[in-house]
């Protein structure tokens, strides 16, 4: 009985379920070589879902990320911190709710993080070096499958 991870909510599956029982993502079977892996949920990734998307698989550490999700849920989590520290200065309060925020993102942030290197094939410790990362980021991602997982574009 081989097992997969859900790439929804990275629950363990069965490799031949259709759709994961926990979250409902839709499954699909990749092919050659990567028997235990399973095409990543495609769900379009946009400028108003991405937050949430990448909150639900906020310590999900292993599978792809698109550089758009990457850089799309900086570009919105940058803009919420903005928005909170923007209050805070009006209302003159402590930045108590900015630095919640900030610790609530932390994990999340790190983990898209690391999918994103693992879309360009490279190990998520790469995060810790600076520059390189950067570099990294910014690169497409490797077409096809890689040790990493499926491409999560590949039903786009």
């Amino acid at each position: 009985m081989s097992m997969v991870f859900c790439r929804g909510c990275a629950k363990q599956i069965h490799e031949s379920a259709l759709s994961c029982p926990g979250c409902g993502a839709t499954q699909v079977a990749s092919g050659a070589g990567m028997a235990s892996t399973a095409v990543a949920n495609n769900t379009p990734i946009t400028f108003g879902n991405v937050f949430f998307e990448v909150m639900k698989k906020y310590a999900t550490f292993n599978g792809r990320a698109r550089r758009k999700e990457y850089w799309l849920f900086c570009l919105v989590s940058t803009l919420i911190s903005f928005c909170i520290g923007f209050v805070e200065g009006l209302i003159g309060a402590p930045q108590i709710i900015s630095g919640l925020y900030s610790l609530v993102l932390l994990l999340p942030a790190i983990a898209v993080g690391v999918r994103r290197l693992h879309d360009s094939d490279h190990s998520g410790w790469w995060l810790l070096v600076p520059i390189v990362n950067l570099i990294f980021m910014i690169q497409e991602g490797t077409k096809g499958d890689n040790r990493f997982g499926p491409d999560p574009k590949a039903g786009m």
